[in-house]
């Protein structure tokens, strides 16, 4: 057969192998053709088919997190929200209104108090000598007024005596008058004496005095019970006076007591037993319990804001707190309105910024098992539409 085929001369598929071998060998040992890439690599369609519940779990996450999205968009919409808002009350320093040393102190730092009980007492011992030395200055003011009222009532009865006197004479003066009269006809007409008619003018002249001097006696005593008067009224002013020291004292021994004027927490507390202090000197400060929340709104959010809108609250330091509350007011006017110093747009260059207008929310119910107070911060959506 060898010799046959050498006789007839190559065939021609010899060419062909030998160009096919010669490639082969000319390519890379870890090539490999595109038809065995090929069958190497799956189709997405059957990785799909082999992973198909991954991606039906994709989808419907995808799906849910769509429809989450519109959800929340179309809920939030309705709210508006700042994180410039923080808790607010109206703290007060609790100081003493008269001077003293500090002998008690019942109550101590973060401690809640109700109304009118003790935070805190001076020495009474001064004040109570100075109640006793205004209840004697009463105690003879009183007497004093009295002894003026005795003599009003003695002069009245001198008066009294006075008027009968003046009856008496002013009786004997028209006795007199009578006589006389009777003594001069007598005498014109010839029947009585001269000597009797003289007589009875006597009389009559030593009458009229008496009953001039009888009269003065009871202007006297009127004059006498004015001038008693003005006395009496001389003695209840310094009867008022005294009086009201003595409720002045009375009222210094009262304010060494420091009460609670309301309910709330005892916080700064600086006033210690021992310590010296003066009026007006603070000892401690007093945090009501009536607070609210003050929110820093943009003025572009405040356009459908209105009082009585409802308001969820929450509380940075405890972020799994959600209070309920509603607008109680919105301030006539932007924060910076009414600072120490207000912005005067009028002077300078002007560029306009977004101001923020504080807005009070009430809250219905706050927690009483976390301490809540002034400054700390909290997130407040109000439902606006």
């Amino acid at each position: 057969m060898d010799a046959q085929t050498r006789e007839r001369g190559p065939s021609v598929e010899e060419p062909r192998q030998l160009e096919r071998a010669q490639e082969q060998q000319s390519r890379p040992e870890h090539s490999s053709s595109p038809q065995q890439e090929t069958d190497r690599k799956p189709p997405v369609r059957d990785r799909l088919r082999e992973h198909w519940m991954l991606a039906a779990a994709g989808a419907c996450l995808l799906l849910i997190a769509l429809v989450g999205g519109v959800a929340y968009w179309l809920n939030v919409r309705h709210y508006e929200s700042t994180d410039d808002a923080f808790i607010a009350a109206r703290s007060f320093a609790v100081a003493s209104k008269v001077g003293g040393y500090v002998v008690e102190i019942p109550v101590t730092d973060n401690q809640h108090v109700n109304a009118g009980d003790l935070l805190a007492r001076i020495d009474e011992r001064d004040y109570k000598i100075a109640v006793d030395q205004a209840g004697a200055q009463v105690a003879a003011a009183q007497a004093n007024v009295a002894n003026v009222q005795a003599q009003i009532d003695s002069q009245q009865e001198q008066i009294k005596q006075a008027k009968a006197q003046q009856q008496q004479a002013e009786a004997q003066l028209k006795f007199a008058q009578e006589e006389a009269a009777r003594a001069q006809d007598l005498v014109e007409k010839g029947a009585g004496t001269v000597q009797r008619q003289q007589q009875t003018r006597s009389d009559l002249d030593a009458q009229q005095a008496n009953t001039s001097r009888t009269r003065t006696a009871v202007t006297a005593a009127e004059l006498g019970v004015k001038t008693l008067e003005a006395q009496l009224r001389s003695s209840n002013a310094s009867l008022e006076q005294a009086q009201t020291q003595l409720d002045q004292a009375n009222l210094n021994l009262q304010y060494t007591r420091i009460v609670a004027a309301q309910s709330g927490r005892v916080v700064k507390l600086s006033g210690a037993v021992g310590t010296f202090v003066a009026p007006a000197q603070s000892v401690m400060m007093l945090v009501p319990d009536d607070i609210w929340i003050t929110a820093n709104y943009k003025e572009t959010q405040l356009t459908d804001m209105r009082p009585g809108q409802p308001v969820e609250v929450r509380i940075d330091a405890y972020p799994g707190r959600k209070l309920a509350g509603h607008v109680a007011s919105v301030q006539p006017g932007s924060g910076t309105a009414f600072s120490l110093l207000p912005a005067e747009n009028a002077t300078g260059n002007f560029v306009k910024v977004v101001q923020r207008v504080p807005v009070k929310i009430v809250v219905d119910n706050w927690p009483a098992d976390v301490p809540v107070g002034p400054g700390m911060s909290v997130v407040p959506w109000t439902k606006v539409r």
